[in-house]
């Protein structure tokens, strides 16, 4: 997960145009929420890698990930086309699920590691 969400919130920066287009218009400063959530992105992966914090970066990333989870409805909703990306309305709805599954996954990696020392 740490390399996707370093992957993605990366990406923000590098190409933010088709992230901006997903914002929703109800939303403003669309480009620095762009920026933002890459941001966060970012820092919570590289989180997930550093174990103090992989607790604290796993709920982070859950926040982040029900907070995006409005341009995605708006991609789906509204059919957004995106330049370079093929368009298959089927998997702007398909992504809709795969949000559930990058919060289930975030929700696991948020769990306390065990302790060796309880385990006898």
């Amino acid at each position: 997960m740490s390399a996707f969400v370093i992957v993605a919130g990366t990406l923000h920066f590098l190409i933010p145009a088709p992230f901006i287009k997903i914002v929703p218009d109800y939303l403003p400063a669309h480009a620095l929420l762009v920026y933002v959530s890459g941001f966060f992105e970012i820092l919570g992966g590289i989180g997930l890698l550093i174990p103090p914090f992989r607790r604290a970066a796993a709920w982070g990333l859950v926040a982040l990930f029900i907070a995006v989870f409005p341009a995605n409805i708006n991609m789906a909703v509204n059919d957004i086309v995106l330049d370079g990306i093929p368009h298959i309305p089927l998997l702007y709805w398909l992504r809709l699920p795969f949000q559930a599954v990058l919060i289930a996954w975030a929700w696991w990696l948020s769990r306390p590691e065990p302790n060796p020392a309880a385990i006898t």
